[in-house]
């Protein structure tokens, strides 16, 4: 409960950032000449007391600047003036009490000082019995007293000076304010305090500003706490190594170098051109200046390690001997004849010359046709070490060049860490997959690759992250593809593109024999004796159980045969197993292909043509109905673009020559023409089948039959003109295996059909052709319509 007194004229100093609670003794220094006016004049007064109200506004720095109540804060302490000191430049220091609050009613100024008409506030607080039981009052001292005691707790300075203050006689309201006299606060909140009046209201306002001082002393102490961990771990660190350091001199082994000294010592005795050596140096220099315990410090040795790792000017010796080099890729592939005779001519070269550029070679052809295992081969063969870097996915150029050293986690890129791995600056590195890589919004992969791959730069490749030349033309690079089309022009302007074509039955069965069958029996712990798989039983895996041109497949099925037949060792009691064509099913289940096989009869509208696919050559029967209506052309089997301009082609040839072979003139606008290409499910395109679609279409039209063993390639073009195709060697293969005895291929591939091996060709008519009319020639069953047709074409 609070008593309001009368009022009083007191003289009043506005003061700015500064608010005196009732009880607190302080000074300070007042320079405005109304502020010392109102000073003399209290000190001629009776009690000597002043008033003293903070300003609202920190704008108003002189006195008549306030000029109402509505300037200051409406409630100000009344002070007794204890001590007054005269200092320099018309100042004066006072020393003041606070004695009571006061509220501030209106402002007078009289002559040249400011006073202020106060009503004294005197605040009388619950005594004796009630104060003990009330309990409002009970509880808002013990929440009060608990949250004093928790700031304490963090600030341990302030629990010191209050100790010194006499607190047993005097009232929980003069606690409050005694409090707020000692304790660390903005005049903001001392102001708070000083305006609210009752006891209650004083302890809620004063928890209030406890707790956010709490809150700051609290994340103030957990961040020492974090430092204190930080700086206590380094000193301890560093005792730590000080008296090891003092262990070794006082065992004798003082004379163990440091970080720096091995550094250089190792620099010393690095094979590397001074250029490399001046920088290390220069790293060194840089480890020595920097903080053990900086971030700096490990990406400098980082950096150090990774340079004295390099094979700067470290090579392997390359084997000279011809004759075991090439015993050696025998005895690993079977066929690979370009391969291994380019690697053995490269090995003379280097023989003879005592240096060259290292060849650069790309190997394209379908998979599991040994591209990546005869890279390894041929790195024995030469005596290089060898490393596989696989391009498959990668899209980030970073991956090739490495990253700059600024990017946490840094490291090179795949090419230096390969020579790093390799230990020496000539290995033998296998570009694996490098028609898979991509590009993105981080650079393009197949563009950093095309510094690594020419010979007249990769003498000084750039390495984001080593930030040194390195020397690329030692490294005999072998790149592998599925397809040439897939890898950037540039690209594969610099590489020299070797074609590992699909196998023969006959080599599978060569391959089977002498490397899969000795590899699997091993993997799967079967013994010299206890398996047998017969010849036939071979043919018959290659044809019914595997359709690739590879024979990743093939190994799979022997591999399947050894487990089924370590079984029947092991729990039927058999000494050995032998399998047969006839017992094959028992091992492998019913076959799962059955051979394409040429046509019995001759047909109309339907001819066998031949089709290049990632797993080997194929055969295609191409269908062809036609039907009245209004001279539409439909093509359906799941044809690409390039096969469907070759059928329109080919419709628009025939129509160009129907009169020659009386096709009448408005056949076409009455009748619509249906292509059908069979295995719906399969994508096909290019312009291969362009030949053998024109001359369904022709057959179809004409009602003429086509040859059963016949097949045929080749692009056709609006004026009959047959132009070469590739994938030669498969599509041969293919016609052999399906029992076609004669192949119309295209006059300009001669030279291809020239360089096929007589097993594939063996059994088989060639016959060149160079117009359509050659091949309807050819191709038409039909005595007297072949007849007619060489006199139309004559």
């Amino acid at each position: 409960m609070s008593v309001r007194a009368y009022k009083k004229h007191i003289p009043m100093v506005t003061v700015r950032g500064l608010a005196v609670i009732p009880g607190m003794i302080i000074h300070f220094d007042i320079v405005k000449e109304g502020a010392i006016n109102a000073v003399e004049r209290a000190m001629v007064q009776k009690g000597q007391q002043i008033f003293i109200v903070m300003q609202k506004e920190s704008l108003a720095e002189m006195p008549d600047e306030v000029s109402s109540e509505d300037d200051v804060c409406p409630v100000g302490c009344i002070c007794s003036i204890r001590q007054v000191l005269k200092l320099p430049n018309k100042t004066i220091r006072i020393l003041v009490e606070g004695i009571r609050r006061g509220r501030l009613e209106s402002i007078e100024t009289e002559g040249a000082c400011l006073t202020g008409v106060v009503k004294p506030i005197i605040c009388r607080d619950t005594e004796g019995y009630e104060a003990v039981t009330d309990p409002d009052r009970v509880a808002v001292i013990q929440s009060f007293m608990s949250t004093m005691k928790e700031y304490l707790r963090y600030n341990p300075k302030v629990e010191k000076i209050l100790s010194k203050c006499k607190v047993s006689d005097i009232s929980f309201a003069e606690l409050l304010d005694m409090y707020a006299a000692h304790l660390p606060m903005t005049a903001p909140d001392r102001q708070k305090l000083l305006e609210a009046c009752g006891e209650n209201e004083r302890a809620v306002v004063f928890m209030a500003i406890l707790e956010n001082e709490i809150n700051i002393l609290r994340v103030r102490q957990d961040l020492q706490e974090q430092v204190r961990e930080r700086v206590d771990k380094n000193q301890k660190e560093y005792i730590l190594r000080e008296q090891l350091k003092a262990i070794k001199e006082e065992l004798g082994d003082g004379h163990s170098l440091t970080d720096e000294e091995e550094y250089l010592e190792s620099i010393s005795k690095l094979k590397a051109s001074a250029e490399v050596k001046e920088r290390l140096k220069k790293e060194v220099d840089r480890l020595g200046q920097v903080s053990f315990y900086s971030s700096e410090s490990g990406v400098i040795r980082a950096y150090i390690e990774t340079l004295l790792e390099m094979p700067w000017d470290k090579v392997s010796r390359d084997n000279k001997d011809l004759n075991r080099a090439e015993r050696i890729l025998e005895e690993d592939h079977y066929g690979l004849k370009d391969v291994k005779e380019r690697m053995l001519e490269f090995l003379a070269v280097r023989t003879l010359a005592k240096a060259g550029d290292s060849p650069i070679v790309c190997l394209v052809g379908p998979p599991g046709t040994g591209k990546t295992s005869i890279a390894r081969s041929v790195a024995r063969a030469l005596g290089r070490k060898y490393v596989r870097i696989s391009l498959g996915g990668i899209r980030d150029e970073a991956e090739i060049r490495g990253h700059r050293k600024t990017y946490v986690g840094a490291m090179p890129g795949r090419i230096a860490m390969a020579l790093k791995n390799a230990g020496v600056k000539n290995p033998l590195i296998l570009l694996d997959e490098i028609d898979k890589t991509s590009s993105d919004y981080r650079g393009d992969t197949a563009s950093a690759l095309l510094e690594v791959l020419d010979g007249e730069q990769n003498c000084r490749f750039m390495d984001h992250y080593i930030e040194l030349p390195i020397d690329l033309s030692n490294v005999l690079f072998i790149a592998t593809a599925n397809s040439a089309s897939d890898i950037p022009r540039p690209l594969l302007d610099r590489m020299e593109l070797i074609e590992v074509s699909s196998y023969t039955e006959n080599e599978k069965l060569h391959i089977a024999k002498e490397h899969l069958i000795p590899k699997q029996f091993e993997k799967n712990g079967i013994a010299p004796g206890k398996l047998a798989i017969a010849d036939k039983a071979l043919e018959l895996i290659i044809r019914g159980y595997t359709r690739e041109a590879g024979v990743r497949n093939l190994e799979r099925k022997i591999g399947q045969i050894a487990r089924k037949a370590a079984k029947e060792i092991l729990s039927g009691g058999k000494k050995s197993v032998k399998v047969t064509a006839a017992n094959l099913e028992k091992y492998l289940g019913i076959p799962k292909y059955e051979p394409e096989k040429a046509n019995d009869e001759d047909q109309v509208g339907i001819v066998t043509g031949l089709a290049w696919t990632s797993v080997g050559g194929d055969t295609l029967q191409i269908e062809v109905n036609v039907m009245p209506g209004k001279g539409e052309l439909k093509l359906t089997g799941q044809l690409g673009d390039v096969m469907k301009e070759s059928a329109q082609t080919g419709v628009s040839y025939i129509r160009s020559i129907s009169a020659q072979h009386g096709i009448k003139a408005d056949y076409f606008a009455k009748h619509d023409i249906h292509v059908h290409i069979p295995q719906g499910s399969v994508p096909k395109d290019g312009p291969s089948a362009g030949i053998t679609m024109a001359t369904a279409i022709y057959s179809a039209i004409t009602g003429v039959k086509v040859k059963a063993d016949l097949a045929m390639t080749g692009e056709v073009t609006l004026r009959g003109r047959v132009l070469p195709i590739g994938g030669l060697k498969e599509k041969t293969l293919a016609a052999k295996n399906a029992g076609i005895k004669t192949v119309l291929v295209p006059l300009k591939n001669k030279k291809d059909i020239s360089e096929l091996d007589e097993e594939i060709t063996r059994g088989l008519k060639i016959i060149y052709v160079e117009t359509m009319e050659d091949v309807l020639k050819y191709a038409i069953a039909d005595t007297r319509k072949t007849g007619r047709t060489r006199k139309a074409g004559s």
